[in-house]
C-alpha cells in the first residue's frame, strides 16, 4: 500500500509499532522482568509519581495517570514540563519522575529531568529514540519501538507510549502486591489484542471519515469531550486538529461541558464525543450513561454530535449525526484505538484544507529551545 504523505503511513503504521513496544514490555515475557528491573528499583517503593511532558506526550502522561493510579494504586501528578523546573521543591515529598518525549530531546521536558536529577529523584524516560539525551541521563529508560516518526503531528510515538504507560502500570502494580501474576498476564493479553483490533478498525474508520471531512470543514470550532482516561484523548484529539488542520479545537472533560463551553455549541460548531464503554466495568458503564444523557441534551439544544461508541452499541448511534464504532476492549485500553480516527480526521481536513500535513506552519519535530 502506498501513501501520499508519512502522516497516513504513520497512522496505518500503528499495528505493526504498538506489536513491537508490546512484545518488549509485555508481562510474562521472555525478557520483560530484566527490562523493568531498573525501573522497579527506581519507582516500586514510592507512593507519588510526577509525570512532565508537553504536547502529545503530555497527553500520554494524562492517561497514563489513570493507569497507574487504578492499576497499581501510586498517586500521580501530571506538570507541563516547562512549570516542572519553575515549581516549588516542596510540592511532592520524594517522587519518582517519569519523563515523556518523542524525541528524547525536548528542551523543557529535558530541563525538567534534569531538575528531577539535581535533587536526587528517581528517573524514567520513555521515548522514541533510546540513544536520546533522555533515555541515556535518566536512572532507567523505556524506550517506545514506533521506528522512525518523519510527520511532525505525533501518531504512533504517541500510541506506543500509552502501551508502554499500560505495561508500567502493570508491571508496577505486580510488584506492590496489588496485582497477581495470572491478572497480569491476563491484562498483558489484552493489550496483545490492540494491534489487530487495530489493523482490522482502520479501513472502515478510513472511509467514514472520508466521508465526514466535508462536512466538518467549513466548522468554526470542534469541542473534543471524554471522561476519566478519555478527556487525556479528547485533548489529544483536538491538538492534532490544531497542528495539522489549523482549526480551532478544544479537549474538555465531558462534565465540564454544561460549565462554559456550552456557550459555543452550535451547528457550526460539533461536538466530537468519545461515548465507549467496558461492558465488564461499573465504573465504565456509570461514565458512558453520564455521557450518552449529554448527548441526548445537547441534541434537544440542537448540537451537532460525532461519537465514538463501542462496537455494537445501539443507542449512541441514535444520539447523533454520525457513528464511529471502537473495537471492544477494557476502558484503560480503548484509549489506544480511540485516538487512531481522530488522527485521520485531522489528517483528513488537514488534506481538504491544501495543507502541507507532514510539515504544518510554525512547528518542528523537537522543540530544542524553550
Amino acid at each position: 500500500m502506498t501513501f501520499p504523505h508519512a502522516m497516513l503511513r504513520e497512522i496505518y503504521e500503528q499495528p505493526q509499532a504498538l506489536a513491537a513496544t508490546i512484545e518488549q514490555y509485555v508481562p510474562g515475557g521472555v525478557s520483560t522482568a530484566e527490562t523493568f528491573q531498573p525501573v522497579v528499583d527506581g519507582l516500586g517503593g514510592r507512593e507519588r509519581l510526577v509525570i512532565a511532558a508537553s504536547g502529545s506526550s503530555r497527553h500520554a502522561g494524562l492517561a497514563g495517570e489513570i493507569m497507574l493510579e487504578d492499576l497499581a494504586g501510586i498517586s500521580v501528578d501530571v506538570e507541563y514540563a516547562s512549570e516542572y523546573t519553575y515549581r516549588s521543591t516542596h510540592t511532592l515529598h520524594n517522587p519518582g519522575v517519569v519523563v515523556i518525549s518523542q524525541s528524547g530531546e525536548t528542551a523543557d521536558t529535558l530541563a525538567a529531568l534534569r531538575e528531577a536529577q539535581a535533587r536526587g529523584l528517581a528517573t524514567v524516560a520513555i521515548t522514541n529514540n533510546a540513544r536520546s539525551s533522555m533515555a541515556t541521563e535518566a536512572s532507567a529508560s523505556l524506550p517506545t519501538f514506533a521506528g522512525v516518526e518523519k510527520a511532525i503531528p505525533a501518531t504512533k510515538s504517541f500510541t506506543t507510549q500509552l502501551a508502554v504507560l499500560y505495561s508500567l502500570a502493570l508491571h508496577l502494580a505486580r510488584v506492590r502486591g496489588r496485582m497477581t501474576l495470572q491478572t497480569a498476564e491476563a491484562h498483558g493479553r489484552q493489550l496483545q489484542e490492540i494491534p489487530g483490533l487495530l489493523r482490522t478498525a482502520l479501513p472502515e474508520w478510513q472511509k467514514q471519515i472520508d466521508a465526514l471531512t466535508p462536512q466538518l470543514a467549513s466548522s468554526r470550532a470542534l469541542l473534543y469531550l471524554g471522561r476519566g482516561a478519555h478527556y487525556a484523548i479528547a485533548r489529544e484529539g483536538a491538538l492534532k486538529l490544531k497542528e495539522s488542520a489549523y482549526l480551532n479545537a478544544e479537549g474538555y472533560p465531558s462534565g465540564e461541558l454544561k460549565h462554559g463551553p456550552n456557550a459555543l455549541v452550535s451547528k457550526d460548531s460539533p461536538l466530537i464525543m468519545i461515548a465507549t464503554a467496558d461492558a465488564g466495568d461499573p465504573d465504565s458503564l456509570l461514565r458512558y450513561s453520564k455521557v450518552l444523557q449529554l448527548m441526548k441534551d445537547m441534541r434537544t439544544q440542537g448540537a451537532r454530535i460525532i461519537a465514538l461508541a463501542t462496537k455494537g452499541d445501539q443507542e449512541v448511534p441514535q444520539c447523533s449525526d454520525a457513528c464511529l464504532f471502537i473495537p471492544a476492549s477494557n476502558d484503560l485500553l480503548s484509549t489506544i484505538l480511540e485516538v487512531v480516527p481522530f488522527q485521520l480526521l485531522a489528517y483528513s481536513l488537514a488534506i481538504s484544507r491544501g495543507i502541507d500535513v507532514d510539515r504544518p506552519r510554525n512547528l518542528v519535530k523537537a522543540v530544542t529551545e524553550e
